[in-house]
């Protein structure tokens, strides 16, 4: 069972909510939300056969890029340099499974 990619997309989904808690932005809820299910979905399929990589990276890539750039703009650690930087070792420990 992959749990670290569980806890990632929980961590996501989290902080989702969380956004739109403080600011209102449902735009972002949704975002988050899908995105968040995609990990889930990727470590769901991790589970089965560690080499099931596609859904994890495709979702972390793209996290990793709009919260970096998010983070690059906005200089505020939470939530954009914290999902940024998840995302990235994310993407790291993916990348790591398929050697």
């Amino acid at each position: 069972m992959d749990l670290v990619g569980f806890g990632y997309a929980a961590v996501v989904i989290l902080e989702s909510i969380w956004s739109y808690r403080r600011k209102g932005g449902i735009v972002f809820l949704l975002a988050g939300l899908v995105l968040g299910l995609l990990s889930a979905y990727g470590a769901y399929r991790i589970s089965s056969d560690q080499r099931d990589v596609k859904p994890s990276l495709y979702a972390a890539f793209f996290l990793a890029t709009l919260m970096g750039t998010r983070f690059k703009r906005s200089k505020k650690v939470k939530p954009a340099g914290l999902i940024a930087g998840l995302s990235f070792l994310m993407i790291l420990r993916l990348v790591l499974l398929l050697l």
